[in-house]
């Protein structure tokens, strides 16, 4: 059976992020998996003293900082599994009942990736810390949207379960993968929905507006409709405010590599600027 993989670190928003995950867990009735990695560490540089003391101080001191290494290292494991257990307890006691634990060395995307044929959902967190935003997210973020071939959650600095969702329609190929796995999944289903679509140059992008409005009605989710009219981020932003949205859906990366170079990703400023969680889906 396929799982919701939760990556958890240790940070401020680790409680937002497992929230989360139990809620995806729950809901769609899957196993959870927690997931921690352990990143290299940084080297210490202590080859570049060669020349300014002896061979054999030299040789000490890296022995030395080799020690200190193994010792942090050991620290990391045991802290990175009392994490672990913490948080699987929590979800135990949120009524998950099948809850398993994986701490891996390495990068997280690897680890992630390494998972595929085990997943349903990605979940994992979005810092909001101004060292951690758009840089983090053009890099570790962006390249697992673009890899994953399955719907990530990405959470802010709080999380709670939605009352309701919108949908960023807008007529492309993405947006038509993205409407139908809202329709063939079961996360969604029983909260309100807003259907939202930016004026844009789409050929027939109002009938095929009607159309993924009926398509969802039809499926039984309560619909409400937005057609809106300006900047895209802008636009979108203002319907989730007002209408109080409580988590956004979209699909990713809709231009070409060449058209995001010059004009941008809607996709990446949506995930940098939201307030709310956001899934994606490939």
């Amino acid at each position: 059976m396929t799982k919701i993989i939760t990556c958890i670190d240790g940070s401020a928003i680790t409680s937002s992020v497992a929230r989360a995950g139990v809620w995806a867990a729950l809901k769609l009735n899957r196993p959870l998996t927690l997931l921690h990695t352990l990143e290299k560490h940084y080297q210490h540089g202590a080859d570049d003293l060669t020349g300014a003391i002896g061979l054999g101080a030299q040789a000490v001191l890296l022995e030395q900082l080799t020690e200190l290494d193994e010792q942090k290292a050991r620290l990391a494991l045991k802290l990175g599994d009392e994490l672990l257990q913490r948080v699987a307890a929590e979800a135990r006691n949120d009524g998950v009942e099948a809850v398993e634990t994986l701490q891996r060395h390495g990068d997280l995307l690897e680890a992630v990736m390494n998972l595929e044929t085990d997943t349903r959902l990605i979940v994992l967190g979005r810092c909001s810390h101004q060292r951690d935003n758009f840089q983090a997210i053009g890099s570790h973020i962006e390249t697992l949207l673009r890899k994953a071939c399955h719907p990530v959650l990405i959470v802010p600095a709080h999380f709670q379960p939605p009352t309701s969702f919108m949908i960023a329609y807008d007529g492309r190929e993405s947006a038509d993968r993205a409407l139908q796995k809202v329709l063939d999944g079961g996360l969604l289903h029983g909260i309100d929905c807003h259907l939202v679509s930016v004026k844009n140059n789409e050929p027939a992008l109002e009938d095929k507006f009607r159309q993924a409005a009926s398509a969802l009605t039809e499926k039984g989710l309560n619909v409400t409709s937005a057609w809106l009219e300006g900047d895209i981020h802008n636009a979108l932003s203002e319907y989730q405010q007002a209408h109080h949205i409580e988590l956004m859906v979209m699909g990713a990366f809709g231009h070409s590599r060449l058209r995001q170079f010059f004009v941008g990703s809607n996709t990446l400023k949506m995930i940098e600027k939201s307030p709310v969680p956001l899934i994606i889906l490939r």
